[in-house]
């Protein structure tokens, strides 16, 4: 695996989600005309982000989501919560016991961050996720 790209037409929004999953903007190459910007985590580009005036309609592709791992999951919930962003949480059966949160980036597309079993959520975190 490589990257994925993800299309948008609102790229702050955009940068400032993944930056706070911890991804970082890092270098590009040149493409013209066509604006985005690189994510990286540690020293790879996992993230492609093209800018478009508007949203393609049809949305391209079958990629149904990307995920990452993270640390610090009850700090990143809590970010969620302040910011009126839903997100669904889940905990894998025994024995992975890992916890997963599915949220949408600003532009739709659908991300998984997955944390170690032995971080704790706190009570008011799990009921203010989104059901299943």
């Amino acid at each position: 695996m490589d990257h994925f790209t993800v299309v948008t037409n609102c790229l702050d929004a955009t940068r400032a989600f993944y930056e706070q999953l911890g991804l970082s903007v890092g270098p590009r190459p040149d493409f013209g005309p066509v604006d985005g910007l690189w994510l990286y985590a540690q020293d790879h580009a996992v993230l492609h982000v093209v800018t478009v005036p508007t949203m393609p309609s049809p949305r391209r592709g079958a990629i149904d989501h990307m995920a990452f791992f993270g640390e610090g999951i009850a700090a990143l919930l809590e970010t969620f919560v302040q910011q009126g962003r839903p997100y669904k949480l889940i905990r894998l059966p025994r024995p992975w016991s890992t916890w997963q949160v599915f949220v949408d980036d600003p532009n739709g597309a659908e991300v998984e961050i997955d944390f170690d079993a032995a971080e704790q959520v706190p009570a008011h975190l799990k009921s203010a996720a989104r059901p299943w």
